[in-house]
């Protein structure tokens, strides 16, 4: 399919385009910054994922960021095979990665066999393009050497 305006050459896709509202346009932005950032409420400091308008612990609206370090442990995951749509290459790896500063994120996995996934698995969060040129958070295992100077 071509874009009417540009003519250029489109996937077609089922995926939908991102919604970003008041609550969430920080972190997409940061995201399009290379920034992985994390809600922590003004009051209590409890930190959310993902980003809302009032903390869940003490009921504030008061809120700041913290910047992730983007490194975590891989919590969960799922391989999908079907249905396929064209924005995504398959088998398509999604996890579930609890960040090292507390909270978790969803995204897809990227870099590795899905053969090769483990529970436990050192990963670390990187940036890619995804449908309709949004840029999303991707996981990927962390290499070997930089495995050695982790802490937790």
């Amino acid at each position: 399919m071509n874009d009417p305006t540009t003519g250029a050459q489109v996937r077609r896709s089922s995926v939908p385009p991102l919604i970003v509202t008041q609550d969430n346009a920080f972190w997409f932005e940061g995201v399009r910054q290379g920034k992985l950032l994390i809600q922590r409420c003004g009051d209590c400091r409890a930190l959310r994922q993902p980003p809302g308008p009032v903390c869940p612990d003490c009921r504030s609206f008061h809120w700041d960021t913290i910047e992730s370090s983007r490194r975590g442990t891989l919590h969960s995951y799922t391989v999908i095979h079907r249905p396929q749509d064209s924005a995504f290459t398959y088998p398509l790896a999604v996890g579930l990665l609890d960040l090292d500063e507390g909270t978790r994120l969803v995204a897809d996995i990227g870099d590795t066999d899905p053969a090769e996934l483990a529970v436990g698995l050192a990963m670390e969060v990187i940036f890619t393009e995804h449908a309709h040129g949004e840029v999303l958070p991707r996981l990927r295992p962390v290499s070997p050497t930089l495995q050695e100077g982790r802490t937790s």
